[in-house]
C-alpha cells in the first residue's frame, strides 16, 4: 500500500503505549493494532482526529504517501 502509518514513531517520541492511545481515543487495542500495521482499509475522520487530539500532532505525522 503506498499510504504508510508511522504512529509507532509517534507513540514512541511520546512514551506512550499502544494500550494507552487506545484508552484515551475509544477503540480497541486490536483496531488499533490494525491501524498500526498498515492493514487498515479505512480511517474514519473522526478517529484520525481523536489520534490527533491525543498525541498532539497533525495527520501528516501520522500518515505518509509513498509511490510504489
Amino acid at each position: 500500500m503506498s499510504i504508510v502509518v508511522n504512529l509507532d514513531n509517534v507513540l514512541s517520541e511520546r512514551n506512550l503505549k499502544s494500550k494507552e492511545l487506545a484508552e484515551m481515543i475509544g477503540i480497541t487495542e486490536a483496531n488499533l493494532s490494525i491501524l498500526k500495521s498498515g492493514k487498515a482499509k479505512a480511517i474514519r475522520f473522526s478517529t484520525l482526529e481523536a489520534i490527533c487530539k491525543a498525541l498532539d500532532c497533525q495527520p501528516a505525522d501520522i500518515l505518509a504517501y509513498e509511490k510504489e
